[in-house]
């Protein structure tokens, strides 16, 4: 969970009363946070000390999804609102005197598309900033930034004093070449190739440069006098940084996840509106995106939603009516009523700080913590219930069974290796787009998640050369792939993997227990030419560098139709279908001697890897027989 560290007497200010720390730990746990460390007695050993000291510190976590609390601004508003000393905050959009015709306008480039196509943005207008507000201005971007945001490859921030800059504002994409501006603390201009390379030198910048540095196109900010603003996701510009003395702040965010972009313009403008002359109004601006059409951002429309009283009653054990829930929901800053039409049904309004309420089961969590965990009846359940695993993870329990039946040893390696076993002691090259890389490995064993299962099986062999041969194990886990499809930008892959050492090849071991893997899940073993058949597996000849030439062979699958869909077709049209749903899931053969000498092994090997993956519907054939 993230930790944030908050200024004590500047938090007793806000709370309007100073707390023991035993005290405070326990105002903390009933709203469902963490007094990680309270360091009044560190600052008071060194000014005994004569040693120069800070103000003392409460160092507090949070749960990860709930960024409103990221800020010493949002724990306090809630804190006091849970207290009761404080009702929630209503934010709102203030536009400027002129109306929609005067608001600060974005216009998008089309090309940003190729680069970071979202873009949002929010004016805070008559801020006062002291010092500590300053900082947690920044330090909430950060957190932000190294969480939600991904280390900025998902949103990036940036914030600039507005009286520095004219709008209208316009949001490009263009070559490095032909961006030129003074980057933040730094007192001569640079074009973004020139920055490239001035920030591989500075850490903290340096881990951001690869979100951008291959693209032919950079993103860019402009004002209607073509100054600079931002080059997102790096840096701001100097001429527009943002000090004590900003009264307009201006907030721009960009991303490549529209969901994303929306929270973060919504946290970081809500959460300091409270500094506006007219605290928590926020001046809306306009984004005219590329297709014409025009947003208005942030969007702090609260979202409704219901909730039911005998819903959280069952889960809670409580026996609480629709108006003690609504008064309970209060308490953690959110805008409940009681339905007119049905006395058990209760009207929530989710305010735009609270994207982690999601479904009903959120609205019930808040009002078991507003109640007090600790309060709640002890009863046991009326119902007992046993969990049923996932298919891959019965699948891989039956083949481990299966296999160790036998007579295979099951290995347990790690998931992480350095990238010359996952590549280059295998004889395979990186082609940049499968495996996923540790940005910054501590040790050069772990610098990516496997792609295959084979250089964990090859060290275990090696670590243990001193036992008697043959040395037949196996594994049954999960490889990791890049897959941009996705929003994690990986996926998990089950897969089975077997090697067997011994004086002579045993090539037929490993086909053996493929065979026998094969029997077990009831897939029959086909011609490759054998149109007719629905399912079944069958190997084929192949190179691989990992094995020797001409003793390497893949393993084909053909799923089986769905019922009815071929019972109808012609013979041809079959034979067609079946062969473009063939799919290869795995390889089996002798392992090349490079590939053994660079794992330090002495005697021959034959591995076998192939893909459990597709065979998951198969489970519940297997699990019922087992039943």
């Amino acid at each position: 969970m993230p930790t944030i560290a908050v200024d004590k007497e500047d938090l007793w200010e806000r709370l309007g009363q100073k707390y023991s720390s035993e005290d405070f730990d326990k105002l903390l746990f009933e709203y469902g946070l963490e007094l990680d460390e309270d360091t009044t007695e560190e600052v008071e050993a060194l000014k005994k000390k004569g040693l120069p000291t800070e103000r003392p510190q409460l160092k507090i976590e949070v749960p990860a999804n709930r960024y409103d609390l990221l800020c010493i601004e949002g724990l306090a508003r809630a804190l006091r609102v849970f207290l009761g000393k404080d009702d929630a905050p209503r934010y709102k959009l203030v536009h400027p005197a002129g109306g929609d015709s005067a608001l600060v306008t974005v216009t998008v480039d089309k090309d940003t598309k190729k680069i970071r196509p979202y873009f949002a943005s929010a004016i805070l207008r008559n801020v006062k900033f002291t010092e500590r507000s300053y900082q947690s201005f920044i330090e909430l971007q950060d957190k932000l930034h190294q969480n939600l945001c991904r280390r900025r490859q998902l949103v990036a921030i940036g914030t600039h004093d507005l009286d520095t800059l004219t709008p209208p504002f316009r949001y490009e994409a263009r070559a490095p070449k032909d961006i030129k501006f003074v980057p933040l603390n730094k007192d001569k201009e640079y074009t973004a190739e020139e920055l490239m390379t001035v920030y591989e030198k500075e850490k903290h910048l340096a881990k951001y440069l690869p979100i951008i540095r291959d693209s032919p196109v950079y993103p860019i900010i402009y004002d209607a006098e073509d100054r600079v603003a931002s080059m997102p996701p790096i840096i701001n510009s100097e001429h527009s940084k943002i000090t004590l003395n900003t009264r307009n702040v201006f907030i721009d965010v960009t991303a490549t996840d529209q969901t994303k972009l929306n929270i973060v313009v919504n946290i970081i403008a809500t959460m300091f509106s409270e500094y506006c002359a007219e605290p928590f109004a926020i001046e809306p601006v306009k984004v005219v995106m590329p297709d014409g059409q025009s947003h208005i951002f942030p969007n702090l429309t609260e979202r409704p939603t219901t909730a039911h009283a005998t819903y959280i009653n069952s889960c809670t054990g409580l026996d609480l009516d629709a108006p003690q829930v609504s008064a309970l929901l209060k308490k953690m800053s959110l805008f409940p009523s009681v339905s007119t039409s049905n006395p058990d049904e209760i009207l929530v309004n989710i305010p735009a700080t609270r994207p982690d309420i999601l479904h009903e089961c959120d609205i019930m969590e808040d009002a078991a913590i507003a109640y007090g965990f600790n309060n709640l009846p002890h009863k046991f359940p009326r119902t007992s219930t046993v969990a049923q695993p996932l298919a891959i993870g019965k699948l891989s329990d039956v083949v481990r069974k299966e296999w160790a039946m036998a007579g295979w040893v099951e290995a347990l390696p790690l998931i992480l290796c350095s990238h010359e076993e996952n590549f280059g002691w295998l004889n395979r090259e990186d082609d940049g787009k499968t495996a996923v890389k540790i940005a910054n490995p501590k040790s050069i064993e772990f610098q990516v998640v496997r792609t295959t299962l084979l250089p964990g099986l090859l060290k275990t062999i090696r670590e243990n050369r001193s036992h008697a041969l043959p040395v037949h194990i196996f594994e049954a886990s999960d490889v990791v792939f890049k897959d941009t499809h996705r929003e994690r930008q990986a996926r998990n892959e089950r897969h089975a993997a077997a090697v067997w050492c011994n004086k002579t090849a045993g090539f037929e071991m490993v086909h053996g227990l493929l065979d026998r893997a094969m029997r077990m899940l009831e897939v029959p073993r086909i011609a490759s030419t054998d149109y007719k058949a629905e399912t079944g597996y069958y190997i084929k000849e192949s190179s691989d560098p990992a094995y020797f030439p001409g003793r390497c062979a893949t393993i084909h699958y053909r799923a089986p139709p769905a019922k009815g869909k071929l019972s109808e077709l012609k013979e041809d049209l079959k034979a067609t279908l079946h062969t473009k749903k063939d799919q290869v899931i795995g390889e089996l053969g002798v392992l090349h001697p490079s590939v053994l000498e660079k794992f330090d092994i002495g005697f021959p090997c034959s591995a076998l890897e192939f893909n459990l993956e597709p065979f998951k519907k198969q489970v519940q054939k297997i699990w019922t027989n087992d039943d």
